[in-house]
């Protein structure tokens, strides 16, 4: 009888947590948007723009010497860029702005980094999803060899955004200048994520090396989703899910952590 009040109780509490996050997620959506124009769509609608923007710039400049086809390489490799950076970016600065909320009883450190989490990685990727099958439609892009190695890929780099996210963010709490030090290293970070090319094409003594870069284990799986054959991809689904599991566990506890002195103030 207990486990059934326990199991009720958590189920009622889950429920309002859900409710204070998605309200969390309205007022981000407003206070960074507003109300006027589109509004709420260029959640989607800007990471579009920025990469439809580089694949412009790619192709007026001619960058891109790979054999594969310019727009779908640009195109999965400067989502996943947007997927973690956007997010991790955000959660830098998601709890000295929200400070205030944290008075209501229900308002939990983790509800900042969850609603901010969830908008950035669902704009992004609405975004990858809709440029993609308004590429495919125009005849732009072919379509995808294999679906779901390219929702599991996503997946796995949403994660790591998130994980990581919790982590920069609960530092950024502690210290100002950690959220600053992130900005620069996430532009240093770019050329070695994985999106500007296979680990097949570098020299064999830099490609184990490169798999110990969780987002080049990820987006070499999205390619390998999209291109099949046309690609040889190398990826460590282990090594990716080890790193992401023990970075989650980094990040909750460093939540943890800041939560009993911010919450406490």
């Amino acid at each position: 009888m207990s486990e059934i009040v326990q199991a009720g109780g958590f189920m009622r509490s889950l429920a309002i947590q859900s409710r204070i996050v998605g309200a969390l997620v309205m007022r981000e959506i407003i206070t960074r948007y507003g109300r006027h124009n589109i509004g709420f769509m260029w959640v989607f609608v800007e990471p579009m723009m920025f990469t439809a923007g580089v694949l412009v710039l790619w192709s007026l400049f001619r960058t891109h010497t790979t054999q594969l086809a310019l727009i779908p390489f640009t195109v999965t490799g400067y989502s996943t860029v947007l997927l973690w950076r956007n997010a991790i970016s955000r959660c830098g600065n998601a709890v000295e702005p929200n400070r205030s909320l944290l008075h209501h009883r229900n308002v939990r450190v983790i509800d900042l980094f969850a609603a901010r989490l969830i908008l950035e990685t669902a704009g992004t990727s609405i975004s990858f999803l809709a440029l993609s099958a308004l590429l495919t439609m125009a005849g732009l892009m072919p379509l995808p060899d294999d679906i779901l190695k390219m929702l599991v890929a996503w997946i796995l780099l949403t994660w790591f955004a998130s994980s990581m996210g919790l982590v920069i963010g609960s530092l950024s709490t502690l210290s100002e200048s950690v959220d600053r030090v992130w900005h620069v290293f996430s532009y240093l970070f770019l050329p070695a994520s994985g999106a500007f090319f296979m680990v097949d094409w570098l020299p064999r003594r830099f490609q184990d090396a490169a798999l110990y870069i969780p987002t080049v284990n990820g987006i070499e799986l999205l390619r390998d989703g999209y291109f099949g054959a046309q690609v040889h991809a190398q990826y460590d689904l282990v090594y990716l899910v080890s790193f992401n599991m023990v970075l989650t566990l980094i990040g909750l506890l460093l939540v943890k952590h800041i939560s009993a002195t911010v919450e406490g103030e």
